[in-house]
């Protein structure tokens, strides 16, 4: 039996879901499938049985999915020393963020981390933001990239950049001619926003209220890409991460004003399970991020030399933050 067949049951198990543990382990369905029934057929019995939320574990299931979590695990460390000893990095980073990030923060750390490491794969998922933090807890993901990060007993989270928060309004908008408002300004107007119960809104929606401000929302979503085209479309204005609307400032889709009252801020921070030993790559990408920690963003030389890229760079619930000094 090999280790990778056991750390495969323990995906399943772990994340009630055959499709995830392939995804997980870079296989097929199919594979994953057939290296059950090997392990069905080895011990006589059944281990796997179907569920409304997905699949759990029979009793024997259980039993071999506690003894295999544990030598998976020392499993792993092995294999971590042993490429420290022989100067390796490799093997795959698994990291979960939520949009805004993902798509608008990281790809330069990622061209850059990719141009060093490149026998290094980086595994990207999008999740809201409390997800990213289950995921992190319950050993799914290794690192977790969020905005204003909460304070957790098994979290620890290290500083990566911060952001400033502008008002995105489309061109045509009375207010595009203006490089700068007052929150107070803001009475009356139509807003975009994140849905109520996320971060992002908690965090934008007290920014509002202490400058005296009860925002009227139009629109609710629940990722930055929606928000962005409902402005562009004149259905209202919305306080968002200047790095995210970049590109539509480029292009002329999109006008930012800052703030008079500010510069309002996001703080961004990688998280990690506190006691738990980060893989080489893991590590080294955590590296790359804190190195440039209060920096401008990473600027690659060139692409990889083998012309690598990570997964998430194939593939292709966010938190715009508090203004400086508040609290959570």
């Amino acid at each position: 039996m090999h280790i990778e067949t056991l750390k495969v049951f323990c995906d399943i198990i772990e994340s009630g879901s055959v499709s995830y543990a392939a995804t997980q382990n870079f296989v097929t369905q199919s594979a994953v499938s057939q290296q059950v029934r090997s392990l069905e057929e080895r011990y006589e019995c059944r281990l796997l049985e179907r569920a409304r939320a997905g699949v759990r574990p029979t009793p024997a299931g259980q039993l071999l999915y506690s003894a295999s979590k544990e030598i998976v695990r020392r499993f792993v460390e092995l294999e971590n020393r042993l490429r420290e000893l022989g100067s390796v990095v490799a093997g795959t980073v698994r990291v979960g963020t939520v949009y805004s990030i993902g798509l608008h923060e990281l790809p330069p750390y990622l061209k850059e981390f990719l141009r060093r490491y490149p026998s290094v794969n980086v595994h990207l998922e999008y999740q809201r933001a409390n997800k990213v933090y289950d995921e992190l807890v319950e050993g799914k993901i290794d690192l977790g990239i969020v905005a204003y990060p909460a304070k957790r007993s098994q979290i620890v989270a290290l500083p990566f950049r911060s952001d400033q928060l502008v008002l995105a309004v489309p061109p045509e908008d009375a207010l595009a001619k203006r490089t700068k408002i007052g929150v107070r300004e803001l009475a009356g107007q139509r807003f975009i926003g994140f849905e109520r119960d996320m971060v992002t809104r908690k965090a934008v929606d007290r920014i509002l209220r202490q400058h005296g401000v009860t925002p009227h929302y139009t629109m609710e979503f629940d990722n930055i890409e929606t928000i962005k085209r409902a402005v562009e479309i004149g259905q209202g204005v919305a306080i968002v991460p200047r790095p995210t609307i970049e590109r539509e400032i480029e292009r002329g889709s999109l006008k930012a004003l800052d703030f008079a009252e500010g510069p309002f801020t996001r703080s961004l921070a990688t998280i990690c399970k506190r006691g738990r030993e980060l893989a080489p790559a893991a590590a080294k990408f955590v590296e790359l991020l804190t190195a440039n920690n209060h920096a401008s963003r990473p600027q690659p030389s060139a692409p990889g030399a083998n012309g690598e890229r990570s997964k998430a760079e194939r593939e292709r619930s966010d938190e715009p933050g508090l203004a400086e000094g508040q609290k959570p």
